[in-house]
């Protein structure tokens, strides 16, 4: 078959639980409004005599990131924010080796996820205007190399 568009709303994200490691929660699925991944990369300048005036390098290392945008659920009954989102919120406010737990995502239809084993979490913009629903972000950055698992 050939590869065809698909729907940016059908891409999942999951944190893992930090108190219970192996266990996954969905960050707020009706929630989340965009996901936008980033990149950094660093480089090596490898330019020498021989490169005849020409600029020459590698990349040495990337780094990623993932942000997701939205709103932020509040149950109306018992005021509890979304599961996930919460989870988030607690994981961000972790410190050194504690700032960093598993995270990942997939298209629902993928039978794989994509994993992060190491991430760290940053809040971002929260709140909202005279006529707006509360907004919610969080941006992930991936520390060491992603893997991939399979979908249960």
């Amino acid at each position: 078959m050939a590869a065809e568009q698909y729907n940016a709303r059908d891409i999942r994200f999951e944190i893992e639980n930090f108190a219970s490691p192996g266990t996954w929660q969905a960050i707020g699925p009706k929630g989340i409004e965009t996901f936008e991944p980033g990149f950094e990369y660093e480089s090596a300048e490898t330019t020498t005599f021989g490169s005849n005036g020409q600029a020459e390098s590698q990349n040495m290392q990337i780094g990623k990131t993932l942000q997701l945008e939205g709103k932020r659920l509040r149950d109306k009954a018992t005021g509890a924010i979304d599961a996930g989102q919460s989870m988030v919120e607690a994981q961000a406010e972790r410190l050194g080796d504690d700032s960093l737990v598993g995270f990942r995502f997939a298209h629902k239809d993928d039978t794989t996820w994509v994993v992060w084993a190491q991430a760290r979490f940053e809040l971002g913009g929260q709140g909202g205007g005279t006529n707006e629903k509360g907004k919610w972000a969080v941006t992930v950055t991936r520390s060491g190399p992603s893997t991939t698992a399979v979908k249960v």
